[in-house]
């Protein structure tokens, strides 16, 4: 080796030595205590049906919802099942796409099954549904899908089944002692592909035997699974909701917030949102906030007052 290529070499070699002592030197001093973290402003999605509510002229299309979301600043988007005009793979990936341009989570998908029936052949077609949708959140980057208990359906019209406060009786010669077994068992049959998927179950306490915290809770601990927890909607306990929400409060990974202004489509309720909001901090809720508007206000004035509500509450 030629002379001036070995000294070359040597003298890198201990600039290299007192560069690496001299990194290494302040590693060996303690660490200095962690700043106090700040708090993490809640994150709060609206639902495609705040937008439609079920109303005639008014199913807007879910990439309209995506825009208007971002519009209006919210930080996500549930979207509801039956509000889109197709769910094929090529159809989610825009709708991937839509969200990510807009800075937008698509935080939930609602769906629309039950599993109380007596009828075998009508559980797995609802089975088949829900393990369809589990697939369709996973193609869209969606980590909740919303389901139901279902309900007896004796009463016919959901305006007179409101009407009576949720509440029906069961179909003749049977009992919510059978219908919770039905339930338990049709949702074991969809943990697989939930676990799979990655996929959290939010059982919403929507009618039927999800009426009561009671029954709610009843399912949720028989199935004993981390991916079926409890999905909180502040609008569904009708009467004294607040003890109620504070016994699904410790299951809960996702809410829908119930706003109601222009009076309420089929009911109001005066909800107490600090109060919900101190319900939820007590244990500890990080996930989503979603509004669902369902009053009769129009939705570009009762959406953003909704959201600046939610803003304040938490």
């Amino acid at each position: 080796m030629h002379p001036s290529r070995r000294s070359f070499i040597a003298r890198s070699a201990g600039f290299l030595a007192a560069a690496s002592a001299g990194c290494a030197a302040p590693a060996a001093k303690a660490d200095p205590a962690p700043a106090p973290s700040a708090a993490r402003r809640q994150r709060i999605a609206v639902s495609t049906y705040s937008f439609w509510r079920f109303l005639d002229g008014l199913k807007l299309p879910v990439e309209q919802c995506i825009d208007l979301a971002a519009e209006m600043g919210f930080d996500g988007v549930e979207i509801l099942h039956m509000q889109m005009e197709k769910d094929d793979r090529a159809f989610c990936q825009t709708l991937k796409r839509r969200a990510l341009v807009n800075g937008l989570d698509l935080c939930g998908l609602s769906i629309h099954q039950g599993f109380v029936s007596p009828d075998p052949a009508e559980r797995d077609k609802n089975i088949a549904h829900t393990l369809r949708c589990i697939e369709l959140a996973y193609a869209l980057g969606i980590p909740i899908v919303r389901l139901n208990t279902g309900r007896w359906r004796t009463v016919k019209s959901f305006d007179d089944f409101m009407a009576q406060r949720g509440i029906e009786p069961p179909l003749p010669g049977y009992t919510d002692e059978d219908a919770f077994g039905w339930v338990i068992a049709s949702i074991e049959r969809c943990l697989a592909k939930a676990e799979e998927c990655g996929v959290v179950l939010g059982l919403e306490n929507h009618w039927g035997l999800g009426r009561t915290p009671e029954g709610l809770l009843r399912i949720i601990d028989a199935i004993g699974s981390p991916w079926l927890m409890a999905l909180m909607d502040t609008g569904n306990f009708l009467e004294d909701p607040y003890d109620k929400l504070r016994m699904i409060a410790p299951k809960t990974v996702y809410v829908q917030a119930k706003t109601y202004y222009g009076g309420g489509i089929w009911y109001t309720l005066d909800l107490d949102y600090p109060r919900i909001a101190r319900i939820l901090q007590e244990h500890k809720f990080g996930g989503y906030i979603a509004l669902e508007y369902e009053g009769r206000e129009d939705y570009r004035t009762a959406i953003p007052k909704s959201l600046a509500a939610l803003r304040a509450a938490f």
